[in-house]
């Protein structure tokens, strides 16, 4: 049987999570967001009553998902808090700690560890969701809630949480940009993005099966300094780009033969 849950925020992640807890058969009571029409536009997906009004939203159901921006989520939880003491919320940030919910007594976190977008719908299958309680109930709770989206539900302080996130911005918020970098070096010169998609999409699969030190190619492995000069003699007139290069350069090959991180012995390129 599904249970009531009010979603605090209508982004990324509030609209996918809104989405996918629907079509396992929870009932969406009611989405707050600052914007009435991002509410509405998200209600009118998955059912429950659209608010830009916190004052409005239920004061009970089986559970409260904040799914807002990282920064704002400890005054949210301030407005939120006055008469449902004893409700159960949720953040779902990968950095924040279980204590930005303290006001209350049962909270807990619920990180679903994806990349999100409004207009892409992800399925859950696979999603790895880590979760955290201020008790054991909670925990079962969201352990609950989060088996009915995933087979994949890990419990994991807030300390080691952390590292997750860190390690995640490196896996999917940087590679992205690097894919930014490259469209912009190949617009710049009428080339299509889409001949990288083959490479992209080999190197992701390679890593389901090597360690990325072992799938780790080209000229910073062995750290070709001929072939790097010229690439970043292309980018003069792109100076961050270039730092980047540089520096992504010398730490794929101090990470590759085990060099001192605080060696600096390879002057810039």
């Amino acid at each position: 049987m599904g249970m009531n849950i009010v979603i605090i925020g209508a982004g990324r992640l509030a609209t996918q999570l809104a989405k996918a807890l629907h079509s396992k058969g929870h009932v969406i009571a009611a989405v707050y967001s600052r914007t009435l029409a991002s509410a509405q536009a998200l209600t009118a997906t998955v059912g429950g009553t659209p608010t830009s009004c916190i004052a409005t939203l239920p004061l009970e159901a089986d559970a409260f998902f904040i799914a807002v921006k990282d920064d704002v989520i400890h005054s949210v939880m301030a407005q939120l808090s006055p008469g449902r003491e004893h409700q159960a919320f949720f953040h779902t940030a990968g950095s924040v700690p279980l204590s930005a919910l303290s006001a209350v007594s049962r909270h807990g976190v619920f990180y679903p560890m994806q990349t999100f977008s409004k207009e892409r719908d992800v399925d859950f299958d696979h999603i790895p969701i880590f979760i955290e309680g201020s008790t054991d109930e909670v925990v079962g709770l969201a352990r609950a809630i989060a088996s009915t989206l995933t087979d994949c539900v890990v419990p994991m302080a807030s300390p080691e949480r952390r590292h997750l996130h860190l390690a995640a911005v490196f896996a999917c918020n940087f590679a992205n940009h690097c894919y930014a970098l490259s469209a912009q070096i190949l617009e710049r010169h009428g080339l299509d993005f889409g001949y990288m998609l083959p490479l992209i999409d080999e190197t992701a699969r390679k890593v389901h099966d090597m360690h990325p030190r072992e799938a780790q190619t080209g000229p910073a492995v062995r750290y070709d300094t001929k072939v790097m000069q010229a690439h970043c003699n292309l980018m003069d007139d792109m100076p961050l780009p270039r730092q980047v290069y540089e520096l992504l350069s010398r730490s794929i090959h101090e990470y590759q033969t085990g060099k001192n991180k605080n060696d600096n012995s390879h002057d810039k390129l």
